[in-house]
């Protein structure tokens, strides 16, 4: 089920899981957005239709925060954040491949694929491509599993960006059954850890945490609670 991290009169975040859509589809299949205005019906007694702005998205394999505006003013404002980059959106990732660079930025030009869905790495600046930018530290390495814990910032957001361009760089996410090798019933190990944004209406600013749900991600329970810790701090002071 989705979980309630923070509300308010004019802000509403979840950490939405794994394989739930953020935004209803031609599938039909419960969406996060839909669950949340139906929540906020039924809690607050709403008569009508209740409005929930969707401010920005994740892909429905991956879980984590998703932010939420309660009005109009307040879309505006956190869509605004959000183009200027003032809102952070960032990510733990469990990748193949632990002999990767202590912390690197990707840097690529991506297209959609229309007929498959998929999205691919093509040449810089090539007509109708999107550029995607996002840097990555490795929290730790396991070299018996081969594998890395990676805390990933992005600078712009694109679709599929983080599964694609880690995959194209040599280190596909854990369990990503369409840019690397997944297995069926487990999560993608990825997950969006940590939400930072200004209040819409309250000069405050706000960090959000949420603590990552897929197997691969069990190896290292303690890196991961010492970074959310440290993000806890970081955000108090």
């Amino acid at each position: 089920m989705p979980e309630i991290v923070y509300e308010d009169n004019h802000l509403l975040i979840i950490s939405k899981p794994a394989n739930m859509l953020t935004q209803s589809d031609n599938t039909g299949d419960e969406s996060l957005h839909e669950w949340g205005k139906a929540y906020i019906k039924e809690k607050y007694q709403k008569p009508g239709e209740v409005y929930l702005g969707l401010v920005h998205r994740l892909d429905r394999p991956v879980g984590g925060l998703v932010a939420f505006a309660r009005t109009s003013k307040s879309a505006s404002r956190l869509s605004e954040q959000l183009r200027s980059h003032h809102m952070e959106r960032e990510y733990l990732a469990v990748v193949t491949g632990s002999s990767l660079p202590d912390s690197a930025t990707l840097h690529d030009w991506l297209e959609k694929n229309e007929d498959t869905g998929n999205v691919h790495v093509v040449q810089a600046k090539k007509a109708g491509a999107q550029e995607a930018k996002l840097a990555y530290r490795v929290l730790a390495r396991d070299t018996q599993q081969d594998t890395a814990l990676l805390h990933v910032r992005l600078q712009t957001g694109r679709k599929h960006q983080i599964r694609v361009q880690l995959a194209n760089s040599g280190h596909p996410i854990v369990h990503d059954m369409r840019y690397g090798h997944g297995v069926r019933g487990e999560n993608i190990a990825l997950w969006g850890a940590v939400l930072r944004l200004d209040h819409p209406t309250q000069k405050v600013s706000l960090c959000f945490l949420s603590y990552p749900k897929a197997s691969a991600f069990t190896a290292y329970a303690p890196q991961i609670r010492a970074f959310l810790d440290q993000q806890t701090i970081t955000s108090h002071q």
